[in-house]
């Protein structure tokens, strides 16, 4: 089955975009039977540890880090350039901790007169294949509500507040049941919106549920727009649960949670459907985290159609397999959103 150039809009943060971007960009003006017209990724911009947090307090902007990670990702990663944006500085020196990508967006923003024209031309001296786009231009931070009533307030308390504790002490505090703002209604830039309505298929995580994935989907205009897209819209579930975060989620608690957040903005779900090695699992069982397990009816129920794909790769850690996914989404296109394709030619 032939594409003519899909337009897909990638949603989250963390590492879990850059994987799945890294995957995608292959097919970008392929003329194979997948391709890729437009691919577009919008990025939270919440984090508030290491490098980022720190220029985000000196400098008073956005953090960069998770942008700098899309940046390299969509990048020829044979390019010097692509490498010299994620040089890391020795711990010894002054820029400690500080990727060389990151002072470089510091000093766009700078130059340009704002972060979003600083992605832009980073964007463009890279010659990346695709498009990259904050979730938001104004200074946010995020608010977890926990079961018991207590608040987290920043991106390094909800995720970080674990690290450097012992094991088992690890996401002993009680389970996140909101995630909030600050402000409350942050304004997404209008590419962001338009990106979305021009898109054929819409992918949101992988990541972390609470300081990756839900902190874009919590911003109310971005809500909006993928509840009344036509798009297909696919969430790729996590394949371990994450201590502080998703401590014994199961899948369809993940997605619970995103429908609470931000309505019923999922079609279809991808599953990991191979069981990591028992060594593997054995050393993940010692950080307190165990595989996502799932109830195919409880998914249902929900509103969503479940897809198995086989999308890890195991080296030391559980890791999305960048070409995997790519595969496992195009695969899932050819069946349902062909569908999705006829109905709405039927409806016009």
């Amino acid at each position: 089955m032939h594409h003519h150039g899909l337009n897909i809009v990638a949603i989250g943060g963390g590492t879990g975009l850059s994987t799945l971007l890294r995957g995608l960009k292959t097919f970008v003006g392929s003329e194979g039977a997948w391709s890729i017209g437009h691919l577009a990724a919008i990025v939270t911009v919440t984090d508030e540890g290491g490098s980022s947090g720190v220029l985000r307090k000196e400098f008073g902007m956005l953090p960069p880090g998770d942008i700098r990670n899309c940046i390299v990702a969509l990048a020829d990663q044979e390019q010097l350039l692509s490498q010299l944006f994620n040089y890391r500085f020795d711990q010894d020196s002054a820029l400690k901790g500080h990727s060389l990508g990151n002072l470089l967006l510091t000093a766009m923003t700078s130059i340009t007169g704002g972060f979003d024209n600083a992605i832009l031309a980073a964007s463009e001296v890279l010659a990346i294949r695709g498009e990259i786009i904050p979730s938001t231009l104004d200074d946010i931070r995020l608010r977890a509500t926990l079961a018991d009533g207590t608040e987290l307030v920043g991106e390094v308390s909800i995720s970080g507040s674990i690290i450097g504790e012992k094991p088992q002490n690890k996401g002993r505090h009680a389970r996140i049941v909101h995630l909030g703002l600050e402000p409350t209604d942050p304004t997404p830039p209008d590419r962001a919106l338009r990106a979305i309505a021009g898109a054929d298929m819409i992918v949101i995580g992988p990541g972390s549920l609470y300081t990756s994935v839900l902190p874009n989907l919590a911003i109310k205009q971005i809500a909006h727009a993928l509840r009344n897209t036509k798009a297909l819209r696919v969430y790729i579930c996590n394949v371990m649960t994450q201590p502080g975060e998703t401590d014994s989620y199961t899948a369809e608690e993940h997605l619970s949670a995103i429908i609470e957040h931000a309505g019923l903005v999922v079609d279809v779900m991808i599953i990991n459907g191979r069981r990591p090695s028992d060594t593997i699992l054995q050393s993940y069982a010692a950080e307190n985290q165990e595989p996502v397990q799932f109830d195919i009816t409880a998914v249902r129920d929900l509103g969503v159609t479940p897809f198995f794909g086989d999308i890890i790769a195991e080296g030391n850690l559980v890791r999305h397999d960048s070409a995997a996914l790519a595969d496992t989404i195009f695969r899932l296109y050819d069946r349902y959103g062909r569908t999705l394709e006829r109905m709405r030619r039927s409806e016009g």
